[in-house]
């Protein structure tokens, strides 16, 4: 039987106590990729959108996303971050944007969530910048590259879209 640690022998919700773990380094890899179309993937490339970079904005806003993940995802543990990257790919074949965070921590439960919070947030900004060239953008494929640290250990994703 599977035992969720977010839950009490009652069933009621709790902040798991990490409080005898011990502190080592975190890290954890997500991407995600928003699908634009011809025109507003040229906008965006050209850096010629209304609302400015689209991408150095985006790349911000995925920064102070993660850092407020306690804040967002019920049970999450604030942490330390002490560095948090975003990367993006151009892919001019169908028009799109990979975006690629990098966090990490050293601290007592891992940075997963602040990591994919990081590339959500990012993906939800370039829609935003960009809503009013095209309706029809996609946030997709938004998923754990990898992590490392602590007791599991580490986790590389098999199969990358």
């Amino acid at each position: 039987m599977v035992h969720f640690t977010h839950f009490d022998e009652k069933g009621a919700s709790r902040m798991v106590d990490v409080s005898l773990k011990k502190p080592n380094l975190r890290t954890a890899r997500a991407e995600g990729r928003v699908v634009l179309g011809v025109e507003a993937y040229s906008m965006l490339k050209d850096k010629k959108m209304a609302k400015g970079d689209v991408l150095e904005v985006a790349r911000l806003a995925g920064i102070m996303g993660a850092k407020k993940t306690s804040e967002l995802v019920p049970l999450c543990h604030p942490l330390k971050l002490t560095s948090l990257s975003i990367d993006y790919e151009l892919l001019d074949d169908d028009s799109s944007v990979k975006i690629i965070s990098t966090v990490k921590a050293v601290d007592f439960t891992g940075v997963e969530m602040e990591a994919l919070t990081a590339v959500t947030v990012a993906a939800l900004t370039v829609y935003d910048m960009c809503k009013a060239v095209d309706k029809s953008i996609e946030i997709q494929d938004i998923y754990l590259l990898e992590k490392t640290g602590g007791k599991s250990g580490t986790f590389k994703r098999k199969i990358q879209k």
